[in-house]
């Protein structure tokens, strides 16, 4: 597909991301990462009008099904998403103690020279992939993705025991985001 079928084309719509790490590097196996995270998604819930239905932070990646609220642009939200994000872990990598440090920054300074986009430090993919969930049985079809991604990586034996997931949200257990649960 070309890059023309990549972007969010409906304001209102809900969309499944995935956001990647260059090379697939197991970034978030660190708590002080997945916190990152988590504070950026709950601020872009706050200030950015992002409304999550379900989400799961991996050990390379992160998947999401959202969408933006009235006023808002899904779009720059996923811009300001991945700067932040990128900023901070950077600056987690280069002040905190990580065994990994030097391959790290490697990894992500060679990406970022390598990019004509970001010339000096690259720790996302530069494609999300917003895909349109525009039918209930494509919801349902994404969010249980996302909620098994645990249990299929080996994990956890039930999504709902996975921590970094929205999938206890579903089951009533409550969960470190609020989510939008969706009744499908």
């Amino acid at each position: 597909m070309n890059s023309k079928g990549w972007k969010i084309r409906e304001p209102d719509g809900i969309y499944f991301l995935t956001f990647t790490t260059v090379q697939w590097v197991d970034v978030f196996t660190r708590l002080e990462h997945r916190l990152v995270l988590l504070e950026s998604l709950e601020y872009c819930q706050i200030n950015k009008g992002l409304e999550i239905f379900a989400w799961v932070i991996m050990s390379n990646h992160i998947h999401l099904v959202v969408r933006s609220k009235e006023n808002f642009k899904l779009s720059d939200t996923i811009r300001d998403f991945k700067k932040f994000t990128s900023v901070k872990i950077k600056r987690q990598i280069n002040t905190r103690i990580e065994s990994r440090r030097s391959w790290m920054k490697d990894v992500f300074e060679t990406a970022g020279k390598n990019n004509k986009n970001n010339w000096y430090f690259q720790l996302w993919q530069q494609k999300s992939h917003p895909v349109l969930l525009s039918t209930n049985y494509m919801l349902k079809q994404r969010i249980n993705y996302t909620h098994n991604n645990p249990v299929k990586a080996g994990i956890v034996l039930e999504p709902h025991y996975y921590l970094y997931s929205s999938s206890s949200n579903y089951a009533d257990l409550g969960g470190l985001l609020k989510v939008n649960v969706l009744q499908l």
